[in-house]
């Protein structure tokens, strides 16, 4: 599957620094980045979109999240290797493709596009790999395979529909993500598309790796009989593929500890023996009206529909940047209407050749993302700096393109 197109980002002399985050599975802050035999090669796998609906700010708040990772490794003087998946065929996709009258291969690869227009208007870095569900049947059947012998996957007692099942606590690591008790993950596991009723499993908790063929689903033929993947699976599939044991880091939102981080790790971990990535780091929710921006509710704020009304992307980049990646927040019009000016006062200073000297400036820039990718003090700093150009009077050009290219290449935040 085709990614979006790359933005240019300017050359930079780099801070050899890794960046420090917060890693969910410890709790505390970690470093992250390649270790002494992995060829300056950090590695990052990004859970992406079910393609059923467009792109609101909650998706950008974690894709922009990452994406200030990818360009603080970057500024490390590190290659990137970043994966993402789409989930191109699943429950939501294809009920919402019923309920509209389109095909859900139309609608899948509809919404697609969309999201990749949304990522390259936001100058997002595209993923090294951008891989579909559909791409990864084998993948994903593989895997699978390579689980049977160690008694993990199983076939539900269903005359009708023996699905296969991943028995998840008793996989080796259970837990380890997001340390939930047995009544806190199972509320949870229901609310996020598990099936703790389902009848012939094992246990309440157990994850579906391979759905047999229904009437009028899509299916693909298999060693495990015609059907399609399960969420959780998919991921550890792709990851493991492209990416390799033990990779640095595993992303998304906070709705996605669990089940899916859990589960996709245990299901990896069982498969290698390994740990499926070395840190779980996780992007904030954000809400609207009073509630989480989310498709069910229908209380989106749509990054297209900002686009289309001529909102300058930038400004959108700036609205996120200006919450901590981990803070649950809630968006107004207000965010907007600061985020337009800032970058207005941003762009004025580009036009001004006096300014405030750029050394102390550049600095906490990058201090402040290397500190669990602390945007809004990096913001903070560049309204400091601008404010102080503006009591100045000396020519300080080689200060402003300076402060400015950082801006772009580092924040992502094109004057």
């Amino acid at each position: 599957m085709k990614a979006w197109q790359r933005p240019d980002i300017p050359a930079i002399t780099p801070d050899l620094r890794l960046p420090r985050v917060h890693d969910t599975a410890t709790g505390g802050l970690v470093e992250v980045g390649p270790d002494a035999d992995a060829a300056q090669q950090a590695r990052l796998y990004v859970c992406g979109i079910t393609p059923y609906d467009a792109t609101h700010l909650g998706h950008a708040n974690t894709y922009v999240a990452f994406d200030l990772l990818h360009r603080t490794w970057l500024d490390a003087g590190l290659d990137v290797h970043y994966t993402q998946n789409v989930t191109d065929v699943d429950d939501p996709l294809l009920e919402r493709a019923e309920a509209t009258g389109v095909d859900w291969v139309d609608l899948a690869e509809e919404q697609t596009q969309l999201f990749r227009t949304d990522m390259e208007a936001l100058r997002v870095i595209p993923p090294a790999d951008y891989v579909g569900a559909v791409e990864s049947i084998d993948l994903v059947t593989d895997l699978i395979q390579r689980l049977i012998p160690t008694g993990l996957v199983y076939q539900v007692e269903d005359p009708e529909f023996p699905d296969w099942y991943f028995a998840t606590g008793q996989a080796p690591g259970a837990g380890e993500v997001a340390h939930l008790d047995r009544e806190a993950a199972l509320a949870i596991f229901g609310e996020r598309g598990g099936d703790p009723d389902r009848p012939g499993k094992r246990d309440a908790l157990d994850c579906l790796v391979w759905r047999l063929a229904r009437e009028g689903e899509p299916s693909w033929e298999s060693p495990l009989g015609a059907g399609r993947p399960g969420w959780h699976i998919e991921c550890a599939a792709i990851a493991l593929e492209h990416l390799g044991e033990a990779f640095d880091v595993q992303g998304g939102g906070s709705d996605l500890v669990f089940p899916h981080h859990e589960m996709s790790a245990s299901e990896a971990r069982a498969a290698t023996g390994q740990p499926f990535a070395r840190a779980f780091v996780h992007g904030g929710m954000v809400g609207y009206e009073g509630e989480k921006m989310s498709k069910s509710k229908g209380n989106l704020v749509l990054v297209s529909k900002l686009r289309a009304a001529g909102v300058d992307p930038m400004a959108i980049r700036l609205v996120l940047l200006d919450h901590h990646y981990r803070s649950d927040w809630e968006y107004t019009d207000a965010d907007l209407a600061r985020a337009t000016e800032r970058l207005a006062a941003w762009r004025a200073i580009a036009n001004n050749p006096t300014a405030f000297p750029a050394g102390e400036t550049v600095a906490a820039i990058r201090d402040a993302l290397r500190d669990d990718l602390d945007a809004p003090a990096a913001l903070a700093a560049v309204d400091a700096w601008v404010a102080a150009s503006a009591a100045v009077d000396s020519d300080e050009t080689e200060s402003v393109n300076e402060v400015l290219t950082l801006v772009d290449s580092l924040l992502g935040v094109r004057i």
